[in-house]
């Protein structure tokens, strides 16, 4: 699944497109995705300008000058392509319409934004935009990673007393939006810590130090447009390459990176994913 840097590589990648323009029309190829589309979704978006495009955690809002904003998931294979941009960010003319192209959103400046998802597990909704942070998906998240509200005195009374391991309290979304497997693998090997120890159990210099971590990680994948692992593509279609740079996700087997240890990176499940790390420098 795209997680915040892939979310908000397709989300700068859409601005230039759909950011200040006007939606013509939208076709709604299906009524439902992993729930149903919004009642009259196409006719709700025809001939609305798009004020303002950003990202909550691993969602995309798109403001429309309707006073609601279009909610987008990007699922597990979901896909938002542009083709047509005539300020030229894109070079793509328009491709045929492929069998799970489900929302095409054609823009008044001439250009096509295709949403495709295969396996259907994206989402889309319009929700109302001043009141879009209560939505039932947005109330519940924590503070955004690269935000002022994420520093080191919340991530230490976050962790303060959890029983739960240091990898799940970063996966959970209330803590931290957006963070997924990837970057919590990648972090706790930066920071030398194993993703086994339980939160509660750190000190609080060492949860202080995942802070900027964090943020280093996931500004070094944005910059590499995302990890392109399976499904994901920009949205000019290209891949993304931080997944070249993975320190230890997906590299079972392999020597540890880190300078002066000798030591191999091991896999081990929880809570149903894959955890990557140096059992020898991650303590």
């Amino acid at each position: 699944m795209p997680e915040l840097p892939e979310v908000e590589t397709v989300m700068r990648g859409l601005r230039p497109s759909m950011e200040g323009a006007v939606i013509a029309r939208a076709d709604v190829n299906r009524p439902d995705l992993r729930w149903p589309f919004p009642e009259r979704m196409a006719e709700r978006l025809a001939g609305r300008r798009v004020l303002a495009m950003r990202r909550r955690s691993k969602y995309i809002l798109a403001d429309l000058d309707s006073g609601e904003s279009l909610l987008i998931h990007l699922g597990m294979s979901g896909r938002m392509t542009v083709s047509g941009d005539p300020l030229g960010q894109f070079v793509h003319d328009h491709p045929a319409q492929e069998k799970h192209d489900h929302v095409v959103f054609h823009m008044e400046n001439g250009a096509r934004v295709t949403f495709n998802d295969p396996r259907r597990f994206g989402a889309m909704d319009l929700l109302d935009t001043a009141t879009a942070a209560d939505h039932k998906l947005l109330a519940v998240l924590g503070p955004e990673p690269l935000g002022n509200d994420f520093h080191e005195d919340h991530l230490v009374a976050a962790f303060k007393g959890r029983k739960t391991p240091v990898k799940s309290a970063l996966l959970d979304q209330g803590i931290i939006a957006g963070l997924g497997n990837i970057y919590v693998c990648e972090a706790l090997f930066r920071a030398g810590i194993s993703p086994r120890r339980l939160a509660g159990d750190l000190s609080a210099a060492r949860v202080k130090s995942l802070v900027p971590i964090i943020r280093d990680v996931l500004q070094e994948a944005i910059a590499a447009g995302g990890s392109s692992l399976k499904d994901f593509r920009q949205a000019n279609g290209e891949l993304g390459y931080f997944q070249h740079t993975f320190d230890v996700y997906g590299r079972e087997g392999e020597p540890c990176r880190r300078e002066g240890c000798d030591g191999v990176i091991g896999r081990i499940t929880q809570s149903g994913r894959s955890s990557f790390s140096c059992g020898k420098c991650q303590r």
